[in-house]
């Protein structure tokens, strides 16, 4: 390695041992010796000279050559000396080798002629799973599927954008791992279709060395801290974070990937090691971060890092940490690895986003149709970028599509399915390198090139997909309805292929994430493109049985009954119902009352941790918008056994499944039924009198506000039929749900249908 530098004038062999004199000079300085020659033997100082001059030597030459230099400079030196290079290498152990050695073998043997290499194969498969486990993720039932499908090549290309030391987390181990399997086995117009973004990781132990130059090491017993200590805390822990530094090596590497980049817009992800994983989604728990990218390198810089910080800060959010609490993972070192992506898009004037954007899944939990078929899929996207499919951003409607039925609407009347559709969109302004929410009529003009595709124009309450992007008249009459990219592209074709095939190779209903883009080739045939962002298992509730009604159930033992795009479960006891009367709710004025509100409710579903109860309240639960409902995260009701949803005139907005949002992933997770009573449809029974005559047992749970006596109330099932409680059963083949009396024993769940109930021969006060 020396002979290297000096043939190739790296440095000059005086000037090389004078360093090398001067570095040994200094060490005998910081061992507290002042003589160099008296105080230290001969032997000792050849030996200090020895060592300092071979560490010079290797980091000259890691600064000027690459690794394979390296590799050929060992070849060589073996071959001198007639040590076979495949004999030395299968004598390692891969579970200790450095991962240079390990890489270096795997490549070896995949070099093999076919014969040689079969003999080889359990330790090519060995090799591989020791580099999946120490750069991707440690797993097991990831890495049971991953050894399948990646190649030695695959893990050679993630180590190449790799920053750091640690693995890359969940959340960019599903990505690549479905994309390889698609690449693998999908047919070639689909695959000519899919994409990925291009990707850079930062190991998950990058994290620790940010904390230990910080001195942030101290925050780290947060996950043992209560849960009030928890949410006082954390914008402190926010704010050392980001006024925390990168150590220059990391600082230099993340500028030339700014550099290699160029002004191309980015997102910074948060990728843990728990991420996405079985049963363990972590949606919405950590941060996501849009950087436009179109300041100085400097500033991008800036924004850079303290994007990552962030995302270092966000796996202390006392949402995440409940979550991890609630299922068992408090203790499981949770370190988090960063993916940085190019942003799916391209410009549109000022702005920069993609044509689509949204959340697809294998399974579709709620149907609004007996023909929808379960097992074919399910689609939430939006225009622009894809935060308004995953989020309840609370004012708007994504696009709701069942993949057995793509152009089936969960209404067809046209003025529900404009008031319905996509109203705002979400985008990159590059030339205020801002992040934007803006009406969609301020952004989509008859200039959009896949206009055509995603938009069809309201022709007094027809809708008339487009021929050209002419149009005659106002261009506000233009409804965003993706009916003519369902119809006219094989686009819902793909999505289905997609899901079904991941499905089947991970042995388990998956969700992926999804941007893409539509155009027309020089012939006029439509031109797909789907980049692949996100794939996981898919969350779910656990599968019961069907739980048969009375044969005529008693009227005056209803507590509600609804048909809205009803789940399949069984509640078998509730004791308590936490209940926000709708007019207490919107006579709060103020937002500040509001989230008051979701606080209380928050220490409200603390102080019955043990109890049975259910949450029932005007709106969506969890809408960012408080007109549009009650302001609470799943940190807030993670002990209630169901979230039902009031919607009617003067109550709330047509209820709108949250299927696909992060805060419905929470829901299923912890076996929590979403439900929605829609109270201006005729089949709807909802029983008054248990709802607002009960005595309000609030008071002896927690303290409030007076003003909140009023919009908050505690329902117990025995102050309104004693000795009873409430059974809940929810049937998707039928449509319906009902919430009942019960008295005596609990009732065992069977496989009987349910009788069917109509809903005239129940009580609607």
């Amino acid at each position: 390695m020396r002979r290297e530098l000096f043939e190739k004038n790296v440095v000059l062999p005086q000037n090389f041992e004078a360093e090398v004199r001067e570095a040994a000079l200094r060490s005998q300085e910081r061992e507290g010796l002042r003589n160099p020659f008296n105080d230290e033997p001969a032997e000792l100082w050849d030996m200090r000279m020895s060592r300092i001059r071979d560490q010079l030597t290797d980091l000259n030459f890691s600064e000027h050559f690459t690794f394979e230099i390296f590799q050929l400079l060992v070849n060589e030196v073996l071959k001198e000396r007639g040590i076979s290079v495949n004999e030395l290498l299968l004598s390692i152990n891969p579970e200790l080798a450095p991962m240079e050695l390990v890489f270096e073998q795997a490549m070896s043997i995949e070099r093999m002629p076919v014969g040689d290499r079969a003999k080889l194969s359990a330790r090519l498969e060995e090799s591989k799973v020791v580099l999946i486990r120490h750069i991707i993720s440690d797993q097991l039932r990831y890495i049971n599927i991953a050894k399948e499908w990646f190649t030695i090549s695959d893990m050679v290309e993630v180590q190449r954008h790799k920053i750091g030391v640690g693995r890359i987390g969940g959340k960019a181990a599903g990505m690549l791992l479905a994309f390889r399997i698609l690449n693998e086995i999908a047919d070639s117009a689909l695959k000519d279709c899919l994409t990925v973004p291009e990707s850079f990781y930062i190991g998950s132990d990058e994290m620790y060395t940010y904390m230990s130059i910080n001195n942030l090491v101290h925050w780290n017993d947060q996950k043992y801290k209560n849960e009030d200590q928890m949410r006082l805390e954390y914008p402190l822990i926010v704010a050392d974070y980001v006024a925390g530094e990168f150590s220059p090596d990391i600082q230099e590497k993340l500028q030339a990937l700014l550099i290699n980049v160029g002004r191309k817009p980015l997102i910074i992800r948060s990728s843990s090691l728990l991420e996405d994983n079985f049963g363990t989604s972590f949606a919405g728990k950590y941060e996501s971060i849009f950087l436009p990218n179109q300041a100085s390198l400097a500033e991008n810089l800036k924004a850079l890092t303290q994007g990552i910080a962030k995302i270092y800060a966000s796996i202390f959010d006392p949402y995440a940490l409940l979550y991890r609490r609630g299922r068992g993972l408090q203790d499981y070192d949770e370190r988090m690895a960063v993916l940085i992506q190019v942003v799916e898009g391209k410009p549109f004037g000022r702005y920069y986003f993609p044509d689509m954007a949204g959340v697809a899944f294998s399974r579709n939990l709620y149907r609004w149709a007996p023909q929808i078929r379960r097992e074919d899929g399910f689609v939430r996207m939006v225009w622009g970028l894809g935060t308004r499919a995953v989020d309840r951003v609370g004012n708007d409607y994504p696009r709701l599509v069942a993949l057995s039925h793509p152009l089936l609407r969960p209404s067809n009347d046209p003025k529900t399915m404009r008031r319905y559709s996509q109203q705002y969109i979400d985008l990159i302004d590059l030339e205020e390198n801002k992040i934007k929410t803006l009406p969609i009529h301020e952004v989509l003009t008859t200039r959009y090139p896949a206009l055509r595709y995603l938009a069809q124009l309201d022709e007094e309450g027809d809708f008339i997909s487009l021929r050209s992007n002419l149009i005659e008249g106002d261009p506000n009459r233009l409804v965003l309805t993706f009916d003519d990219l369902l119809r006219r592209t094989p686009f819902a074709e793909y999505i289905r292929k997609m899901l079904h095939l991941l499905e089947s190779s991970y042995h388990s209903p998956v969700d992926l994430e999804f941007a893409g883009s539509a155009s027309i080739d020089n012939t006029g045939k439509p031109v797909l493109q789907i980049a692949l962002v996100q794939c996981r298992p898919q969350s779910h509730m656990t599968e019961s049985a069907q739980v048969p009604l009375p044969e005529s159930l008693d009227p005056e033992r209803v507590v509600f009954l609804t048909r809205f795009v009803v789940p399949q479960g069984f509640i078998p006891r509730v004791d308590y119902v936490v209940f926000v009367p709708p007019e207490g709710y919107f006579c709060l004025q103020t937002e500040a009352d509001r989230h008051e509100l979701g606080q209380a409710i928050g220490r409200l579903n603390k102080a019955l941790t043990g109890e049975t109860f259910i949450c029932v309240g005007p709106g969506r639960w969890g809408s960012s918008n408080t007109d549009l409902g009650v302001p609470i995260a799943y940190g807030d009701v993670y002990n209630t056994r169901a979230l039902v949803e009031l919607a009617g005139e003067g109550i709330g907005p047509a209820p709108e499944p949250s299927l696909g949002t992060h805060f419905f992933q929470d829901l299923l997770e912890a076996q929590i039924f979403p439900l929605a009573i829609y109270l201006d449809d005729k089949e709807t029974v909802f029983n008054q009198k248990f709802f607002f005559d009960t005595p309000n047992r609030l008071a002896e749970r927690i303290m409030v506000d007076e003003k909140l006596l009023s919009t908050l109330r505690l329902i117990k099932v025995t102050d309104y039929a004693p000795d009873a409680f409430v059974q809940i059963v929810m049937n998707d083949e039928k449509s319906l749900a009902v919430a009942f009396f019960e008295k005596g024993k609990e009732v065992k769940p069977t496989l009987n249908a349910a009788p069917e109930i109509k809903a005239e021969h129940l009580i609607k006060e």
